[in-house]
């Protein structure tokens, strides 16, 4: 699958704010108690969330420890499927599930300026 210029754009916002957050304490502890203003302040960028949805972020920077995000699940009633896949489905194939993209941050012993990595699950 190809990533539009938006993910590209979101992945790099993405990697900035938590290299940021790892650099400077300050901010980190801003990104943990009001992370759009923190995100805003930090990099111009505003950020626009659904109607009822919230940003949390938690610091999962402790090397000692592995951390486990648990996604909602996704509501296949509100999923569509592209001309590509209706033809499929239409024709009898199975559609493979697969989950959003996540950012995995990945311990290892050079530190954290080897940035974010982003795995499919």
């Amino acid at each position: 699958m190809e990533t539009t210029s938006q993910q590209q754009r979101s992945q790099k916002l993405l990697h900035t704010i938590i290299t940021k957050a790892w650099e400077d304490e300050a901010f980190k502890q801003e990104l943990i108690n009001d992370p759009i203003s923190a995100i805003e302040k930090a990099t111009g960028e505003r950020i626009r969330l659904p109607e009822g949805k919230k940003l949390v972020v938690k610091d999962q920077s402790n090397a000692s420890a592995f951390y486990i995000n648990i996604p909602a699940e996704p509501n296949m009633d509100d999923m569509e499927l592209n001309e590509e896949q209706l033809e499929a489905v239409a024709g009898g194939l199975m559609m493979p599930f697969t989950l959003p993209q996540i950012p995995v941050i990945l311990p290892n012993n050079s530190g954290p300026s080897n940035g974010v990595r982003t795995r499919r699950s």
